[in-house]
């Protein structure tokens, strides 16, 4: 490609993006692009989905979205370096990535590209899972309902993920009642232990607490991580106004 017309432009296209990005990798390009792996660039994806999120509240509290369309393009270009590495290496080109994902969409929304009645939410979401079921079947790296949801999610996300698969799955486990009481028995036992308690004893209770908080959460279908970062907020803006 010619790269000193793209200095110039008015306004960039995503097939312009998508040059720039195989003109960074290419033998004369940058460097440091040509060296990223899809192992190297896993961090950077990442902060970049962080700090969209991030941006999403700013803009909550400010009404600027600058930084949320900055955010995006941040992201995007992650997705456009794996496609394009994976390219490279003979997998995939972005034109799989999206020609795949519009497919799954079309596939799993019946109710709209087909012929399948809908009477709201519920059997949308019915619909989708059923229809994901049966796209894992005959695939050869499917793993179990429990091992598929990432180790790489945050510890409270994936909590209420396994429990409420557990709960799909296995057997019938949230209770919010059930779980009030088993928090009541963790926090009696920290009590009776005192600040004498053993630091194993407490990491123990701890560590229980905090799963029957994900089950109240993935029984209420509440994001215990939000929860948690709008607590952090508030707790700065207490001591930094």
């Amino acid at each position: 490609m010619e790269i000193k017309p793209m200095i110039h432009k008015a306004k960039y296209t995503y097939e312009d993006f998508l040059e720039i990005i195989k003109a960074l990798r290419a033998p004369e390009g940058c460097p440091w692009d040509r060296e990223q792996t899809h192992d190297s660039l896993r961090p950077c994806m990442l902060e970049e989905a962080y700090e969209f999120i991030s941006s999403v509240r700013i803009w909550e509290e400010t009404g600027s979205a600058d930084n949320m369309c900055e955010e995006l393009g941040d992201l995007l270009l992650q997705i456009v370096m794996h496609s394009e590495i994976a390219d490279e290496e003979g997998l995939f080109t972005m034109e799989d990535v999206v020609d795949e994902i519009s497919r799954k969409m079309v596939r799993r929304h019946p109710h709209v590209f087909g012929t399948t009645e809908v009477t709201g939410v519920a059997d949308v979401l019915n619909n989708w899972d059923d229809i994901k079921k049966k796209e894992k079947e005959g695939k050869t790296w499917i793993e179990t309902p429990l091992k598929e949801i990432p180790k790489e999610q945050p510890a409270l996300t994936r909590a209420s993920k396994v429990l409420k698969k557990v709960n799909k799955v296995y057997e019938p486990i949230l209770n919010y009642d059930a779980s009030l009481d088993r928090l009541g028995e963790s926090l009696e036992a920290l009590k009776a232990g005192g600040s004498e308690i053993s630091q194993e004893a407490l990491e123990k209770e701890m560590g229980k607490m905090l799963m029957e908080l994900s089950a109240i959460a993935a029984e209420r279908k509440i994001y215990s991580e939000q929860l948690l970062i709008d607590c952090v907020e508030e707790t700065i803006k207490k001591y930094e106004k």
